[in-house]
């Protein structure tokens, strides 16, 4: 399941994808390997999610996604044993169309008056997103209140918000941050945020496991934790 011995091949998620893309001239720099790269959901229905692409047969040597998007892909088999290590987590941030005012996100009711105001939600058919419309809008009172519209991805989301299409977005920080089109008017406070972690794995039947297991070592090393920082994420030590 890889596209050449000279490359690795890798799938990755949108939360983790702006610190990758930063580090990723480096690791092919300093380390030699090759690296090709493409995208899906961590989680979630239709085609595109990475279990889905891993599933009819697209290529791919390592995979960074969520946690629990990895723990499905463990349970199916596609990851090579002791391979996976978490990288990162980020916690959930709103997203608002460039140049609008940015709401108080500071408390648990200015949020829940907030996605009141907004009614119309953009929110990643994804971990996130699943968590979103199945536990917190319902108790926060909201779910049968607000129309929260479930996109693809998250950049799909960031997209709507900038389209106008949404009030606002709800998704990992580090994917508002390089969303073009709107800006990050904050955090959601601590006794209703999401901290997810997003983690790499080689995917079974991979023929450069060294190389695969050399390119997660660099992600997971110091050397990448200023980049993870600047992305809007919190590295996780080695």
């Amino acid at each position: 399941m890889t596209i050449s011995t000279s490359h690795v091949s890798v799938m990755i998620s949108g939360g983790f994808s702006g610190a990758y893309a930063a580090l990723l001239p480096e690791i092919t720099r300093t380390s030699g390997i090759a690296v090709t790269t493409g995208s899906g959901a961590s989680q979630g229905n239709g085609p595109h999610t990475i279990a889905a692409q891993l599933a009819r047969g697209i290529a791919a040597d390592v995979v960074i996604l969520s946690r629990e998007g990895l723990a499905e892909l463990i349970a199916a088999n596609r990851i090579a044993a002791g391979t996976d290590v978490d990288l990162a987590r980020v916690g959930l941030g709103v997203a608002v169309r460039a140049g609008a005012a940015k709401p108080d996100v500071s408390s648990v009711d200015a949020v829940k008056q907030l996605l009141l105001r907004a009614r119309t939600i953009a929110v990643p058919g994804s971990t996130s997103g699943i968590w979103l419309v199945n536990d917190l809008f319902p108790r926060l009172g909201v779910a049968d209140r607000i129309d929260a519209r479930m996109t693809p991805r998250g950049s799909d989301a960031a997209a709507l918000v900038a389209a106008g299409g949404a009030g606002l977005g709800v998704l990992p920080v580090s994917e508002v941050l390089v969303a073009p089109g709107v800006d990050f008017a904050g955090s959601f406070p601590p006794e209703i945020q999401m901290m997810q972690v997003f983690a790499a794995a080689v995917v079974a039947g991979s023929t450069v496991i060294a190389q695969a297991r050399r390119l997660i070592a660099f992600l997971a090393s110091p050397r990448a934790a200023e980049a993870i920082r600047r992305s809007g994420m919190e590295p996780i030590a080695a």
